[in-house]
């Protein structure tokens, strides 16, 4: 007979957990974040001189959208892994991925040292950090929500998604840090160099992650179960098959739900820095302040809009955030074009808002849609495609729009399109959840029929 686990020992347990898949999701962000930011500052300059400022820019944030391209071969690969072998494997293979390709860029030398193969080796390196980020977040967000105690899956969830406004933070912290020591020809010479060799720092943690913390107790539990059908008909069992043969409409809603959230978020964090600096002709360390401000306030947000889910529903809080974006996306840039560093602040932080309404929920909504032997795949392959979608081509799309329309408009219009699509795909969702628990709940008891006189 099992011998039960004391409760200390299970409460250890989980916050361990918690806190390696909270840290997880924290650095691999900002090791993905340092890109971003590098693009909309110098690497447009360094390894694709060629051209207009306005074409390096865009060819930047080119290289920026591959790393999302990437997102969801990382996610489906790691998924059919994960769904097979466990999450913590994953996990750890991810940050390793995730370390070596950033101090690789930091180590990469510029387009004027050793021509084309600069740029080329770039596009590479950005790859594998979008191959490692799509296995990275299905590895968290499972370790955190498939650990969580009865009725806090949407907090313990929203711990990983705390890693995006935390990257956010320590990205520009260390940014505003090498620009301030440096002066401007030294930051470019090598100062902007310097953030991205944290990934140094990422490959102790997946050590500690690989030698310090335990499986999920539900991949367990459908581990021993899967374990008795393989032995027959089922030896062949492929999640990702399993989606695409009899969930892909869900992984597509999923997808159409998120894509606002993402999409809006890389457009106030990278989109609006490059516009705000080559446009609007605003001082760079001063909008990295903004931005780095604005970001603190989603590490209250986000849990407070998680722990709002556990008790009144998912998909009501998610709702809310995209109607926000929605009814915000003219405002916001309104605000942002009168140049002014307060109504920039006023204008991304309510956006902000509405953000972490939306992403504090996701990840145990995401969690919740898929069965646990396919879930790292399920979810994985929605969040993925939103980024895709929406985040990774969202800076590129927000060049494009400005140099073809000379309106910030058109970028509002962009945001309420995927505003439109978000809330389509709530509703779909949330008539699907309705029916599903009409289903499961309990027929009333037919009385018994009185006998015929």
């Amino acid at each position: 007979m099992d011998t039960p686990v004391p409760t200390a020992t299970a409460d250890t347990r989980r916050r361990r957990v918690a806190t390696a898949a909270a840290l997880a999701s924290a650095v691999e962000w900002y090791d993905y974040f340092v890109f971003g930011i590098a693009a909309a500052l110098v690497l447009g300059d360094l390894y694709f001189p060629a051209g207009s400022s306005s074409a390096g820019v865009l060819a930047a944030f080119a290289t920026f959208a591959v790393g999302f391209l990437a997102r969801p071969v990382g996610g489906v690969i790691a998924g059919q892994l994960g769904d097979r072998r466990g999450r913590k494997p994953m996990l750890v293979l991810a940050l390793t991925l995730m370390g070596v390709a950033t101090a690789g860029i930091g180590l990469l030398p510029t387009y004027e040292t050793i021509g084309i193969a600069a740029p080329v080796l770039l596009v590479l390196l950005r790859i594998v950090q979008g191959l490692a980020v799509g296995a990275q977040w299905g590895g968290a967000m499972l370790m955190a929500t498939e650990y969580a105690p009865e009725g806090k899956r949407g907090l313990y969830g929203s711990l990983v998604q705390l890693g995006v406004p935390i990257g956010v933070v320590t990205a520009n912290t260390a940014f505003l840090a090498a620009g301030s020591l440096t002066s401007d020809s030294t930051f470019a010479a090598w100062g902007w160099r310097v953030p991205f060799f944290v990934g140094f720092l990422v490959l102790g943690l997946a050590w500690y992650i690989h030698t310090k913390v335990e499986e999920t107790p539900e991949f367990r539990e459908a581990e021993r179960a899967l374990a008795e059908q393989e032995k027959g008909e089922s030896a062949a069992r492929s999640p990702l098959r399993t989606i695409l043969r009899n969930h892909l409409g869900t992984v597509f809603l999923a997808g159409g739900s998120f894509a606002v959230n993402t999409a809006t978020f890389y457009i106030i964090i990278t989109g609006v820095l490059d516009y705000a600096t080559r446009e609007l002709d605003m001082e760079r360390g001063a909008v990295l302040a903004v931005s780095l401000c604005v970001s603190l306030t989603q590490l209250v947000l986000i849990p407070a809009a998680a722990a709002l889910s556990d008790r009144i529903g998912r998909l009501r809080i998610y709702a809310a955030g995209a109607i926000g974006l929605l009814v915000w996306a003219v405002p916001m840039f309104l605000l942002i074009d009168t140049a002014s560093l307060l109504w920039l602040g006023i204008g991304t932080f309510v956006t902000s808002c509405f953000l972490s309404i939306m992403y504090g929920p996701q990840a145990a909504l995401f969690a919740e849609l898929f069965t646990a032997e396919m879930r790292y795949t399920g979810a994985s392959l929605g969040y993925q495609i939103a980024a895709v979608l929406g985040g990774g081509l969202a800076p590129f799309i927000m060049v494009l729009l400005l140099e073809a329309t000379g309106t910030s408009m058109a970028v509002s219009a962009y945001i309420i399109g995927l505003a439109v699509i978000a809330l389509v795909s709530i509703r779909i969702l949330a008539t699907r959840a309705a029916k599903a628990s009409a289903a499961a709940a309990p027929e009333p008891a037919v009385p018994a029929a009185a006998p015929a006189e």
